[in-house]
Parts: structure tokens; C-alpha cells; sequence
């Protein structure tokens, strides 16, 4: 199989850059919040952490993903990408699920919390954030891989703006349980774009047919061709994050030049789809057998 750059490797500098934002503003919020008690900012922290490993297992499936494709492994290591960002969707979930139980634990007492720190640590986090999401903002249509950081990140900025609210509730009234709900808030958010991501990823191992693509209107298409009687045995699934496989057994008229209908439905698929990477079986309808019927 001819290897060809993924979209995320078109993007690794961004990540590279998002990594280090993410590595080096996640210690400043580990150290602030165990120094001020806020489990809303230690919550943010451990998402920027998540995050900040999400963007690394990124990167490796990038290196995975450039090296060529060998005899034993004839599809190259484009499924790492996959891989990763299952992986990311597995943590954040259980991320949720440990910040939810820390948050509703602390919903049973009170915390002094110094909101002062935390106001501040918030704001220069959420900037920090925001430029992470500009910077994958390009590659997250094109790459699941780099999707799942953006999500990530972009996630994180929200956490940010609710440690924010948190932090001015304090501040103006006292009560330090919005401290705990703004660290529920946090999971919260986290919940339901962890389970598109997971779907999403599942469903490329799984060799779905991809979301934007309808195989009824792909087999309206070759069929249209001159020449193609009927199309069957149709597959269509995902590679890697861009790049699309089909499969098929497609039937012709016979006398009909095989190279003319390949080269029709390559394009076919190429300038419609956008599908590069295909296997197609030509067959011909065997000839009728003709009867004789003995005189009587």
C-alpha cells in the first residue's frame, strides 16, 4: 500500500506547541490549588493533565503513523491514531467519574478556599486554553486524532470560565461550597463529549461505514456508470482520520472494457466521495446456456 501523510501529521507542530502550553501552565495550577484547597482548580488541573497526555499519545500516533507500511503490518500503523484517541475518551470518562465523586464529597463540609489565587490561576488558564483550541482549531475537522486534543483543551477552557464563576461567588459571598459545584460542573461537561469521541473511534475499528458518507448513494453512483449492471458485496470504512477504503464486486456488460470501467470508477469515487483507496472485482454475466429440446 502506498503511504501517504495523515492529516495529524500536518499538524504536529501545532501539537507540539499545545503540549507545551498545556505541560508547563499544569503545574502552576497543581501548586495553586493544593495551596489554596480549591478542588475546582486541583479538577481543572487534573483535566489540563489528561490533556496535556492526550496531546502526547497524539504525537506518538503521528510517529506511528508516518512510518511506511511493511509486509506484516500491509496498512502501515494508520490505526494508532484510532488507538489514541480511544485511549483519551477511556481516561477522560473516568476523569469525570472521580471529579464527580470528589466534588459531591465535598458538598458534605466546608472548605476554606483562597479564591484570590484561584480567580487569577483561572483567567490566565482560560487564556491559555483559548490559544491551545486556535491552535488545533485547522486540524480538528480533518483528524480524529487532533479532534479528540481540540475537544480536550477546548474543554478545558470551559472548566476554566466555571472556576472563574466559582472564584467570584467566593469572593463576593463567602460561600465556598460553589467551589464543589463548579468542580461537578467540570465533570459534567466532560460526560458527553467523551461518549462522541468514543463513538466516533469505535466505530472506525469497528469498520462502520464513516458518518458522512451513505452507501446507498455511493452504489447509485458506480452503478450510473456506463456499462456497470449492478453493484454488490459493497464495504466502505475508515482507515485513519481522512482517509476512506471501499470494496466491491461490480458487475458489467459483457464486451465492456474492464480498464474503461475502472478508470470511470475511480473517479467516480475520487471526485464525488473522495475515496482514494479502493479494491473493485470486475465480473462478467456468464452466457446464457441454450437449450435443445429433442423432437418427439
Amino acid at each position: 500500500m502506498h503511504h501517504r501523510p495523515t492529516h495529524s501529521s500536518r499538524h504536529k507542530y501545532r501539537l507540539w506547541a499545545v503540549f507545551g502550553l498545556s505541560a508547563s501552565f499544569m503545574v502552576v495550577q497543581v501548586v495553586v490549588g493544593w495551596w489554596t484547597n480549591s478542588l475546582a482548580l486541583l479538577a481543572d488541573a487534573a483535566h489540563l493533565f489528561v490533556d496535556t497526555a492526550a496531546v502526547g499519545l497524539s504525537l506518538l500516533a503521528v510517529w506511528f503513523a508516518e512510518r511506511p507500511a511493511t509486509a506484516e503490518k500491509t496498512y502501515g500503523y494508520y490505526r494508532v491514531e484510532i488507538l489514541a484517541a480511544l485511549v483519551n475518551g477511556v481516561v477522560l470518562c473516568v476523569l469525570a467519574l472521580v471529579i464527580l465523586f470528589e466534588a459531591w464529597e465535598r458538598l458534605g463540609g466546608r472548605h476554606e478556599v483562597a479564591a484570590g489565587p484561584v480567580l487569577l490561576v483561572a483567567v490566565v488558564g482560560l487564556g491559555v486554553n483559548l490559544l491551545a483550541a486556535w491552535l488545533l482549531h485547522a486540524g480538528a475537522g480533518e483528524s480524529l486524532n487532533v479532534r479528540s486534543a481540540y475537544l480536550e483543551v477546548l474543554g478545558d477552557a470551559l472548566s476554566s470560565a466555571a472556576v472563574i464563576a466559582a472564584a467570584i461567588v467566593i469572593l463576593t459571598t463567602g460561600w465556598t461550597l460553589a467551589d464543589a459545584l463548579a468542580s461537578a460542573a467540570i465533570g459534567l461537561m466532560i460526560l458527553p463529549r467523551t461518549y462522541a469521541l468514543l463513538k466516533q473511534a469505535v466505530n472506525v475499528l469497528l469498520e462502520g461505514v464513516p458518518p458522512h458518507l451513505d452507501l446507498g448513494e455511493i452504489e447509485v453512483a458506480l452503478c450510473g456508470a456506463a456499462g456497470v449492471k449492478r453493484v454488490h458485496d459493497l464495504h466502505v470504512w475508515t482507515l485513519t482520520s481522512g482517509r476512506e477504503a471501499m470494496s466491491a464486486h461490480v458487475e458489467v456488460e459483457r464486451g465492456t472494457p474492464p480498464a474503461r470501467i475502472l478508470d470511470d470508477l475511480h473517479l467516480i469515487l475520487h471526485a464525488r466521495f473522495g475515496i482514494d483507496h479502493t479494491t473493485i472485482q470486475i465480473e462478467t454475466q456468464a452466457p446464457a446456456l441454450l437449450q435443445i429440446t429433442p423432437r418427439s
